[in-house]
C-alpha cells in the first residue's frame, strides 16, 4: 500500500525545518503541495528536508520547489543525492523559455511570404551567377594549363556517370521507341498511312526522345550523385581542409564532373538513338510488316541526318546544366543530414525541370529557324 505525501514542521538549530514524508509523486501527492506552500509562506527561513521521502518524481520536485519559492525567506533544500539530481534537472527545466504562442495568420502574412520568396529567388539567382562565374574561371584555367586537369578523376567519373548509365538509358529508350511505333501504327492505320509510322519513329527518336530521356535519367542519376558526394565532403569539412591546403574546390571537384558529363553525354545520346530505333524497328517488323531494309531506307530518305544533329546539338547544354546543378547543390549543403537530403532532392528536381525547359527552348528556336 502506498504512503501518501505529508510533512511536519520541526524546530532545529538554527530554525524550523519542514520534514517531508511519504511519496511525493503525481499520484500520491494529493493536496500536500498546497498545504506545504501555505505553511512555508507563513514561516521565515524554513529548510526543507527530504531525507524521509520514499519516492519523488518530477511533479513532486516541481511542487516542492514552487512551495519553497513562495516562502518569505526561502531556505535550503536537504535531499539525498539521487533526489538532489532530480531537483537540479527540474530547476533547469523551469528556467527554459516558455513555448511561444502561435498567432493566427493574417492577410499581411501573405505579403510577407511573397516578399521573402522574392528575396530568396534573388539570392538564388545571385548565388547561381557566382557559381557560374567561378566555374568559368576554372574552365579558363584548365584551357590555359591542361596539365592541371585531374584526368584520373575525369575518367573515373566518366565511367560512373556515362558508361555505367548505358544499360538503363538503352533499355528506357528502346521501350520509348517501341511505344512511339505502336502509337503511330494505331493512329496512322485509320488513314491508310501505316508506313509513315517509320518517319514518326525516326523524327521522335532522333530529335527529342534520345536527348530528353538521357537528360532526365542523368538528372536523377548523376545530379543526385554529384550533390550527395560533394555535400558529404562538405559535411565532413573535407572542402574546408582543401581550401586550407590551397586547393580550389572547383578545380578538384566541380570541373572534373563537368568535363566527365560533357564527354559522356554525346555517347549516351548516340546509344539512346540506336536503342530507340531498335525498339521502333521491332514494332515496324512485327506490327507494320515493314522489313529492316525498308525501315532504314525510309529513315535515310525522309528523316535524314539533320534530325539526328538537331537532337545531338542539345547534348552539351544538357551536360553543363545537369553537372552545374548537381555540383552547386552539393556545395550548398550545411552541416546536418537534413540539409544534405534537401539539397539532393533539389538537385534532382531542378535538373529535371531544367532539362525539360531547355528542350522546349530548343524546340522553339529550331521551329523559328524552320529546321
Amino acid at each position: 500500500m502506498t504512503e501518501a505525501a505529508d510533512f511536519r514542521l520541526e524546530d532545529r538549530a538554527p530554525g524550523k525545518v519542514a520534514v517531508l514524508t511519504g511519496n511525493w509523486t503525481a499520484v500520491d501527492m494529493g493536496e500536500a503541495n498546497d498545504r506545504l506552500g501555505e505553511a512555508l509562506a507563513q514561516q521565515n527561513d524554513v529548510a526543507v528536508d527530504l531525507g524521509l521521502v520514499n519516492r519523488c518524481d518530477t511533479s513532486g520536485a516541481y511542487e516542492i520547489l514552487r512551495a519553497a519559492r513562495e516562502a518569505a525567506h526561502p531556505g535550503r533544500i536537504i535531499a539525498p543525492p539521487q533526489i538532489q539530481r532530480l531537483f537540479e534537472m527540474v530547476h533547469e527545466a523551469t528556467k527554459a523559455e516558455p513555448t511561444p504562442v502561435v498567432h493566427k495568420r493574417t492577410f499581411f502574412d501573405l505579403f510577407d511570404r511573397i516578399g521573402r520568396g522574392v528575396v530568396d529567388i534573388g539570392l538564388n539567382v545571385f548565388d547561381t551567377l557566382v557559381f557560374n562565374g567561378h566555374l568559368l574561371v576554372a574552365v579558363g584555367r584548365a584551357i590555359r594549363r591542361p596539365g592541371r586537369i585531374r584526368w584520373a578523376s575525369v575518367f573515373s567519373l566518366a565511367e560512373r556517370a556515362g558508361l555505367d548509365a548505358i544499360p538503363i538509358v538503352s533499355v528506357t529508350t528502346f521501350f520509348i521507341g517501341a511505344v512511339v511505333g505502336l502509337l503511330g501504327a494505331n493512329m496512322l492505320t485509320n488513314f491508310g498511312a501505316r508506313v509513315f509510322a517509320v518517319d514518326l519513329i525516326g523524327i521522335a527518336v532522333f530529335r527529342e526522345f534520345n536527348i530528353l530521356i538521357t537528360a532526365l535519367l542523368l538528372a536523377g542519376r548523376s545530379a543526385s550523385s554529384f550533390a550527395a558526394e560533394i555535400g558529404a565532403m562538405k559535411m565532413n569539412q573535407e572542402i574546408d581542409a582543401m581550401r586550407v591546403l590551397g586547393v580550389d574546390a572547383f578545380d578538384a571537384l566541380v570541373f572534373p564532373r563537368f568535363l566527365a558529363l560533357l564527354i559522356t553525354i554525346p555517347l549516351l545520346v548516340f546509344m539512346a538513338t540506336l536503342a530507340g530505333l531498335l525498339g521502333g524497328l521491332v514494332v515496324a517488323v512485327t506490327a507494320l510488316g515493314v522489313g529492316p531494309l525498308v525501315f532504314f531506307q525510309r529513315l535515310l530518305d525522309n528523316v535524314g541526318p539533320t534530325q539526328f544533329w538537331v537532337g545531338m546539338s542539345k547534348a552539351p547544354v544538357m551536360a553543363v546544366v545537369i553537372a552545374g546543378i548537381g555540383c552547386r547543390q552539393g556545395l550548398e549543403v550545411g552541416g546536418d543530414v537534413e540539409s544534405l537530403g534537401r539539397r539532393v532532392t533539389a538537385a534532382v528536381v531542378h535538373a529535371i525541370f531544367a532539362a525539360i525547359l531547355i528542350d522546349a527552348i530548343f524546340a522553339l528556336i529550331y521551329m523559328k529557324l524552320n529546321i
